[in-house]
């Protein structure tokens, strides 16, 4: 019989009785206790570790409802057999540390959202005012489309600003983009082919394969997915961007919108997706109303955020489902529940109704604009090099290259300035043969200081003739 000498800690935080535990345990199962082999008795235990016989008794009790040991009546204690239980390593494995990515002094992300003009006293006043009482409905489920009052106030500023046609009823809300396209796919049914632009919102392809459709790639013109190769496609359901296609940063002209309904009108089961991602963003003329305000045949789904314009970690979107899809929601997926609180969802229902959102809008549009001025400025000298394109919407401008250099040498030579730019044919599902380079360059998280400073050393490196790279 082993004595089982073991160093306790008496002043360890961790209680006697759990050291003594893990010293047997820890021998069970790195095999130095045997099985069958017999413990010391509680009483002889506790004298030779000078502790009381109720702390080793503790210690044996956690033992043996783990199943380390066995009791057996009048004879005591034992190893228990454990040769076939899960062979546990000495040696803990550390997990891989996690992959860090460059933090580059100045990123051009398309992708930007500008959160120094997040409405920090705004939110504040809203979030406090609606706590303030006891109000114990607002922790209790809602409604599975989101509460009526969001979706109403939701209509109503669809209606003002982007020209839509919903009542409250026809709208979803949900916690992100890809949180709606899975819900939206539970409405639809597996059995369509989707079309996407290409270049694409890449995210939204995606979801739609994670999702197991089949998704076709459809060529662009200056005016947005050709009709013609759309309809060759054969696809059923068409996702679009039409008040600025993202990437490319074209805005659908309204002949090309009516083609697409009337391509959609044609099919009982065709549909046409309508992302209105960052429609609030325009420098040139009035906003383009939606696509779905032209639709006399309730053939288009739109799909819209408030993660572009507020804030990425607001995660509140929502589509508008035409009635017959809606008629299909209610009587087959009423039951998923709402993904978003209702608190949030009072919230931005409040920062809607009173004002706030519209100028938010009107703050975040001058800035914005006054960057994007600051970026057109800064590239006129480069005029010679490259042309730009999708300067009249959204956050981020294209620049297409004339200058000799391949798009991954322009990217690495931004790279080694610790300046991040991203390529065109990233967003691309089918890769181009034979494409002009081309970069694309966001403006809304950095400063006008930042985008002259980067600016000046894009030009720099865009024009040096030497070999950086190992290529010329």
């Amino acid at each position: 019989m082993n004595e089982l000498t073991m160093n306790l800690k008496s002043h360890s935080k961790i209680p006697l009785y759990e050291q003594i535990y893990s010293y047997i345990k820890t021998d069970i199962q790195s095999g130095r206790l045997k099985y069958r082999e017999k413990l010391p008795s509680t009483r002889s235990l506790s004298r030779h570790l000078e502790v009381s016989r109720s702390t080793v008794e503790l210690a044996y009790e956690q033992l043996l409802s783990e199943g380390y040991i066995e009791a057996k009546p009048y004879k005591g204690f034992f190893v228990a057999q454990t040769e076939e239980l899960y062979h546990f390593k000495k040696e803990r494995i550390q997990p891989a540390a996690p992959k860090q990515q460059k933090k580059y002094k100045y990123d051009f992300s398309p992708n930007g959202v500008d959160l120094r003009s997040f409405p920090y006293n705004a939110w504040r006043k809203l979030t406090k005012d609606i706590l303030m009482d006891d109000r114990t409905e607002l922790f209790r489920s809602g409604d599975s489309k989101g509460e009526y009052g969001f979706r109403n106030a939701i209509s109503s500023y669809l209606h003002q600003a982007r020209g839509v046609n919903c009542s409250p009823d026809q709208i979803i809300v949900g916690a992100g983009s890809d949180y709606i396209l899975m819900l939206l796919s539970m409405v639809l049914g597996r059995g369509h082919r989707i079309a996407f632009e290409d270049p694409a919102y890449k995210q939204a392809y995606h979801m739609a394969n994670a999702l197991s459709y089949e998704t076709v790639p459809v060529s662009l013109d200056k005016s947005g997915m050709m009709v013609s190769a759309l309809e060759e496609s054969g696809a059923d359901i068409a996702y679009v961007t039409p008040s600025h296609q993202y990437p490319m940063g074209i805005v659908m002209p309204i002949n090309r919108r009516m083609e697409l309904l009337r391509w959609a009108a044609k099919g009982e089961e065709r549909y046409i997706v309508e992302d209105d991602y960052d429609s609030e963003y325009r420098y040139k003329g009035k906003p383009i109303p939606a696509l779905q305000g032209y639709d006399a045949h309730e053939k288009v789904i739109y799909l819209g955020t408030f993660s572009r314009s507020v804030a990425p970690a607001i995660r509140l979107s929502y589509m508008v489902l035409p009635q017959p899809l809606m008629d299909v929601y209610e009587r087959k997926n009423r039951f998923v529940h709402s993904t978003v609180s209702k608190v949030d969802q009072l919230i931005m229902q409040r920062f809607l109704e009173e004002g706030y959102y519209e100028r938010h809008l009107n703050k975040t549009r001058a800035l914005y604009k006054s960057r994007h001025d600051v970026l057109l400025e800064g590239l006129r000298p480069m005029s010679d090099i490259l042309d730009v394109s999708g300067e009249h919407a959204g956050v981020h401008l294209l620049l297409t290259f004339h200058n000799g250099l391949s798009e991954k040498e322009l990217l690495q030579r931004a790279a080694k300035e610790d300046v991040r730019v991203y390529g065109l044919s990233d967003y691309r599902i089918r890769q181009a043969l034979e494409e002009k380079p081309t970069i694309l360059l966001g403006y809304a998280n950095l400063t006008e200081e930042q985008i002259r400073e980067a600016v000046e050393i894009l030009e720099r490196c865009f024009r040096c003739s030497g070999d950086q790279n190992g290529t010329k």
